[in-house]
């Protein structure tokens, strides 16, 4: 297999995904296997009850404000790299720097615990995936092949997601549409309005849920006019992502009643009192489906955070080589297939976790604030930029969405992100004096 380095650059790479394909990545990662949980939430059922709804209306219109930052973002700089290339060309390596440890965290710990769902529905379909050793063998199998299959094009990657996407939104929308018919009316009244506090802590507990646009990005370096295509997909992919929320949310209230709170496995619960016990296996084919789908949406867009780590001096220069055949980062994708499958075998992933919350938060308000920093200097590294409206709005007031959700951080989580940003920042210092000896060519454009 031959291949070329081309640090600095974004030329071995092909722009082969359309606006279908990345709408796709965006819905397959969003829509992993928590959907299938969420609305038993002891912070949504247990604590909201029928008023549940309220919350992800509120999460929706925050993550409206920055999916409008993000769309402006990645139509001004269509780089691999995503959010961490945004606030970098906004604000400077260190920053972006910052940003692109937490995406790169966030997505592998993701992936990690997906991995996990996985194999364990994965044994309760087929029994002989509970032996330790048959689980392992499944989760290496399956990651290797969707490192395999990324490797081999994004073009392939991208059809893959797209065929997962179809398959995981199946039964969920047959439960939707199913479901309607067996609502009771007396399951979704409100017994007391639902305090700030409460909707607050059940939307940061949703904000995740609406999570994976920002993964979804980071191949922008491999989009086809990304100007246009990046906004449009992720206007699309939300879009479907928030009714099919709201919808499943409603449904197995409106079913379940005072049943759904604590419920391991709401939606089969409620695919089964309206389809019988072949709708509740039906829902339980539907998380290994969805979970899949969603590590073949990761596989796709995470690794190309190591390239642009790579590509921009911060890890060494043979990590962003870009295979010439395929046109693909596949020693980027190599080394995640090691480092997920050495977390999800292990189980070392939980610390990780456990800044998913707060780092998640941080990168958004990240973003939103870069895009208002591009937009006030006019910065168009694609040429001219695809015009979102309502950015200059949307910038400030979804920065001070995220501040408020913000204060429901607890101590623990705020602890360990410093301590992963006190690593990167060691990192960032030990490698400046590589990356000030890269040449010019191969420098990114901060200003």
């Amino acid at each position: 297999m031959t291949s070329g380095r081309q640090r600095g650059s974004e030329g071995g790479l092909l722009r082969a995904m359309g606006v279908w394909a990345l709408a796709a990545s965006i819905i397959n990662i969003t829509i992993g296997g928590g959907i299938f949980r969420l609305p038993s939430n002891p912070d949504i059922a247990g604590v909201l009850g029928a008023a549940a709804p309220v919350a992800f209306v509120v999460c929706a219109v925050a993550m409206g404000l920055i999916v409008i930052c993000l769309a402006d973002a990645g139509s001004r700089v269509p780089l691999t790299g995503g959010p961490y290339a945004y606030v970098e060309t906004a604000f400077g390596p260190y920053p972006g720097f910052l940003a692109g440890v937490m995406l790169w965290l966030l997505g592998t710990a993701a992936a990690a615990a997906v991995a996990t769902v996985f194999a364990d529905n994965m044994a309760r379909l087929v029994p002989v995936f509970g032996d330790a050793i048959a689980r392992a063998a499944l989760i290496l199998g399956v990651l290797a092949l969707l490192t395999a299959i990324n490797i081999r094009g994004v073009t392939y990657g991208s059809r893959l997601n797209v065929v997962t996407t179809i398959l995981k939104l199946v039964p969920l929308l047959l439960l939707v549409v199913l479901g309607a018919f067996a609502v009771q009316e007396r399951n979704l009244a409100w017994e007391t309005a639902p305090s700030p506090s409460n909707i607050s802590r059940a939307s940061i507990v949703l904000i995740f849920a609406f999570a994976g646009v920002e993964q979804a990005l980071l191949p922008s370096g491999e989009v086809s006019d990304p100007t246009r295509t990046v906004p449009r997909a992720i206007f699309l992919a939300m879009t479907v992502v928030t009714f099919l929320y709201i919808a499943i949310q409603l449904v197995a209230q409106g079913i379940l009643g005072p049943d759904l709170v604590g419920s391991a496995t709401p939606l089969a619960d409620a695919a089964n009192r309206v389809m019988g016990p072949w709708g509740g296996h039906l829902l339980a084919v539907g998380v290994v489906v969805s979970t899949f789908g969603y590590l073949s949406g990761i596989t796709l867009a995470n690794p190309r955070a190591l390239f642009a780590f790579s590509r921009d001096g911060f890890l060494p220069g043979w990590v962003s080589a870009v295979d010439a055949r395929f046109h693909t980062p596949y020693v980027a994708l190599v080394i995640q297939f090691f480092v997920v499958a050495a977390l999800t075998i292990s189980g070392s992933f939980e610390p990780l976790v456990i800044i998913a919350n707060v780092a998640a938060l941080l990168l958004y308000l990240a973003c939103c604030a870069a895009s208002w920093e591009l937009r006030r200097r006019n910065v168009r590294m694609g040429g001219i930029s695809y015009r979102v409206r309502g950015t200059h709005i949307a910038a400030p007031l979804a920065i001070v969405a995220i501040v408020y959700m913000l204060t429901s951080i607890t101590i623990r989580e705020w602890s360990v992100l410093l301590g992963v940003a006190a690593i990167a920042t060691l990192i960032f210092f030990v490698t400046l004096a590589h990356r000030k000896r890269l040449p010019a060519s191969q420098r990114r454009a901060t200003s």
